[in-house]
């Protein structure tokens, strides 16, 4: 892992490192080797990697994805010691940029997408399987069809600190979500959560503040 980096060298060594290690989520103890953490031979880099930020001890499980849409100046940001399980996809892009801050641990098949507007998601957040972040929306006016309909942001999305996302969370263009806040399994929310709400349905509604 001292060799390990995004290099086509560097990414050989990583699978090196692999060899005879546990699988899944047991490998993040890889990340401990490194200053910028472990990143899986097999998680798909398309944006340039100027554009791309790794905190220390990242760990980046197999199958992820860091793709920019346009390779334009759209930039991903991730902070020290965050973990991205297996399949995640992060895309960006038309300039927008995708910050996880420290210690956010993002589990298996989310899609978070910064294309438009920006997304940002806080220190310590906990999200579960299959969540999903557009901070984007098609038109939809009447008498052409939606692929041809121009797309427009409402201004991206903002996570706060310490926030959990139940399974299958749907976040939509133009919220922000506050500190402590807690989303129940299923949800969509399409408008603001207070910090320290619990929140649940579809659309998402505050139930109770902690």
């Amino acid at each position: 892992m001292k060799r390990a980096g995004l290099t086509p060298l560097g990414r050989a060594a990583t699978w090196l490192a692999t060899l005879g290690t546990p699988a899944y989520k047991d490998r993040w103890v890889l990340s401990r080797y490194h200053p910028n953490g472990y990143v899986a031979p097999s998680v798909d880099i398309t944006i340039p990697l100027p554009n791309l930020t790794l905190g220390r001890q990242v760990f980046i499980g197999d199958r992820c994805v860091l793709h920019s849409i346009n390779k334009d100046d759209s930039r991903i940001v991730i902070g020290n010691q965050t973990h991205l399980y297996a399949d995640v996809i992060i895309e960006v892009g038309e300039n927008s940029t995708l910050t996880i801050d420290d210690e956010t641990h993002i589990q298996p098949r989310c899609q978070l997408m910064a294309y438009m507007g920006s997304l940002t998601i806080g220190r310590r957040v906990e999200m579960a399987p299959n969540c999903a972040f557009y901070t984007y929306n098609h038109g939809f006016a009447p008498g052409q069809p939606v692929r041809q309909q121009p797309c427009y942001t409402k201004g991206g999305i903002t996570i706060g600190n310490d926030v959990w996302l139940g399974v299958g969370v749907v976040v939509l263009d133009g919220v922000s979500i506050g500190d402590g806040a807690v989303i129940g399994a299923g949800s969509v929310v399409t408008r603001d959560i207070p910090k320290n709400a619990i929140a649940s349905g579809v659309p998402a509604r505050v139930t109770q503040l902690r």
